[in-house]
């Protein structure tokens, strides 16, 4: 999730010093920024290139399972898996917008990125980002109405409903993307072309920027303000207010009743925390340590681990996803068992 706290804070005070601290003539305009990674140190490249790839495949893997899992299974098609599956494809496009690029840099030992390719690889960032936020709300939500308005559930829950909220998602994820992209697109010139990250972090790419007038600076402003309420202020208050009515719910219920019912939100209370404290953990680094270093550390939390661990988390505290798993991989290998056999006397006649 891109931290647009971060970005508000830290771009609202170099607005104010950016004209005055910087002469125009030793600001750029860029065709290419260069990508200053995890480290610098040339022996660390093979190994940072081995564990990211594995990591890469890990969550791709994973994730994909759980998408094959819930698409073959006619019991998990529901409302809450529908939005898992969808959870799990938006989580291999967030991993896939920048590990990728992270790789073929380490193997051909290049930091560049074309000025095209770093708003291309940011706003595509930004979108599996807020799919991922807007998600996690609706998952929350759909908890809700599961637990506080079980008689009614199947009738607020339609399929129409879920795919109205999906549609939502990606027109928010696409707005919120635009309207960052603008936002870099307003300023002319960059104090500096490096970047220290390995991906086009919004946050740091803002940094770089400088305004030539004071109504650009004040629409980037609104834009920061919009952004922030778009994919920060009104999804966290939809999950603090659909667990606040779960509490209160719960509260009334039976010891048997009431482990049930919270049973059924342990994986996505996991992955929520995860998530934004990940998220969480990025800004205060960034704001309390001042390093470039720690910040870009902590960013691969909640851009690489948080994606990895999200499969893990639903298929080993969800019977009905690791029963499905089971059932697909089951099948998967008694395909596989019958292909050998079918293509055993081939191999011996041959």
């Amino acid at each position: 999730m891109p931290i647009y706290v971060f970005h508000f804070s830290h771009s609202l005070l170099f607005f104010k010093s950016c004209p005055g601290n910087i002469k125009l003539q030793n600001l750029t305009r860029v065709s290419a920024f260069h990508l200053m990674g995890l480290s610098e140190d040339p022996d660390l490249q093979h190994i940072l290139f081995g564990l990211f790839l594995s990591m890469y495949l890990v969550t791709v893997l994973g994730n994909l399972l759980i998408i094959l899992a819930v698409s073959s299974d006619s019991h998990l098609h529901t409302p809450m898996y529908f939005f898992l599956s969808n959870l799990s494809l938006a989580d291999i496009g967030f991993i896939s917008t920048t590990v990728p690029k992270m790789i073929v840099n380490l193997l051909n030992h290049s930091r560049v990125i074309s000025y095209g390719g770093c708003l291309t690889q940011m706003s595509v960032f930004i979108i599996f980002g807020c799919m991922d936020d807007l998600l996690l709300t609706m998952m929350a939500y759909d908890r809700f109405v599961a637990i506080c308005h079980p008689l009614h559930y199947s009738v607020i829950m339609n399929p129409r409903l879920c795919g109205f909220l999906l549609l939502l998602s990606l027109l928010i994820s696409l707005l919120d993307s635009q309207l960052q992209n603008l936002s870099v697109l307003n300023f002319s010139y960059f104090k500096d072309v490096e970047i220290s990250n390995f991906f086009c972090d919004p946050s740091q790419l803002l940094n770089l920027t400088c305004s030539e007038t004071f109504s650009s600076t004040i629409v980037n402003i609104i834009v920061m303000y919009v952004s922030t309420a778009l994919v920060v202020v009104f999804p966290v208050t939809g999950i603090l207010y659909s667990y606040s009515q779960i509490v209160s719910t719960l509260v009334r219920m039976s010891s048997v009743s009431k482990y049930k019912a919270f049973s059924t939100c342990g994986s996505h209370l996991c992955v929520v925390s995860l998530f934004y404290g990940t998220a969480l953990g990025v800004y205060l680094s960034s704001a309390v340590t001042h390093s470039p270093q720690g910040s870009t550390i902590a960013s691969v939390m909640y851009t690489v681990v948080t994606p990895m661990l999200n499969p893990f988390i639903y298929s080993l505290r969800n019977k009905d996803v690791k029963r499905a798993l089971g059932r697909l991989l089951n099948r998967d290998g008694s395909l596989t068992s019958e292909l050998r056999g079918c293509c055993l006397p081939l191999c011996q006649m041959m």
